[in-house]
């Protein structure tokens, strides 16, 4: 972790320094044969097919897959947004029925109050949750510094850049301090040096919390160079293709993409698209080892 993000997080409180060190800082979420269909009228949409996974305390998983394999369909139904049609989610042995509160999301667009500051846009969670704990604005004011937005909690939405709105996202989705994180394709509309730099802060959050996260990705590398495991989706109906485990050191950084581990898995999942025929390599040239 940088300088900088280590003298953020020392004033978000001891709780928080307790979890940095501790791999229990998560809970627990089971998929138990999730399937889900969408109906309109006469019209059938089968999304999700027998979905099995459980994602340990403190893991972090990633989810790629082609458009329409039910990524984004499966991340609601674990946040209880949408019932499953069959099967069912737990988290930290609670069934999920209806919304689950006890998370954050992060989806691909900020979705920031332009009426508010910075600061009262991440404040807002705690405000809905009815939330006055001492220290609230300190420990907003920390996560803020720790992705390099330290000054602009006075500033309004429309004066930060797409990546800058997406940091307030994500430490308003950390706020509350939930055991879980949800994250729904959220650097997908950034620029590809910004989306590298937010993929690194990530990482360095999550090595500071151990939250459990769910991160729905198109990107091949990004989920390798986030995820302790890769669950691979089929098109759809979706179904879990493979589960890719990685064992590479962290923090991963720019460096990650050196590790043979990093080519490997790339190249794993590389292959699992070219033989379902969601990519399509040419007939000469090198073969395909990134999406």
């Amino acid at each position: 972790m940088t300088a900088n993000a280590q003298r953020a997080f020392s004033v978000v409180g001891r709780e928080a320094a307790e979890a940095a060190s501790a791999p229990e800082g998560g809970t627990e979420i089971a998929i138990d044969g999730a399937s889900k269909t969408f109906r309109r009228g006469r019209m059938e949409t089968h999304a999700l097919d027998g979905v099995e996974l459980t994602i340990g305390a403190g893991e972090f998983v990633a989810i790629v897959g082609p458009s329409g394999c039910g990524k984004s369909t499966l991340m609601r139904l674990v946040a209880g947004l949408l019932p499953p049609s069959s099967g069912r989610v737990v988290i930290g042995g609670e069934t999920v029925d209806g919304p689950y509160t006890n998370l954050g999301i992060v989806f691909q667009k900020p979705i920031l109050l332009e009426w508010r500051t910075i600061l009262k846009n991440v404040l807002l969670q705690t405000e809905m949750r009815h939330r006055k704990d001492p220290g609230l604005v300190d420990r907003a004011k920390g996560l803020l510094a720790a992705v390099g937005l330290e000054g602009f909690e006075n500033r309004f939405p429309h004066e930060l850049s797409g990546g800058m709105q997406q940091r307030v996202a994500i430490v308003r989705a950390l706020i509350h301090e939930p055991p879980v994180l949800l994250m729904d394709e959220p650097f997908g509309a950034l620029d590809a040096l910004t989306r590298e730099q937010m993929r690194i802060d990530l990482e360095e959050l999550w090595l500071a919390s151990r939250k459990t996260v769910l991160f729905i990705t198109h990107s091949i590398d990004e989920a390798v160079l986030l995820a302790d495991r890769v669950v691979v989706m089929s098109p759809r109906p979706g179904k879990i293709e493979r589960i890719v485990d990685l064992d590479m050191p962290r923090p991963r950084g720019l460096e990650g993409r050196k590790d043979p581990d990093f080519i490997a898995a790339v190249e794993s999942i590389t292959q699992i698209f070219l033989a379902r025929g969601v990519l399509h390599g040419g007939r000469k040239g090198p073969k395909l080892v990134s999406a």
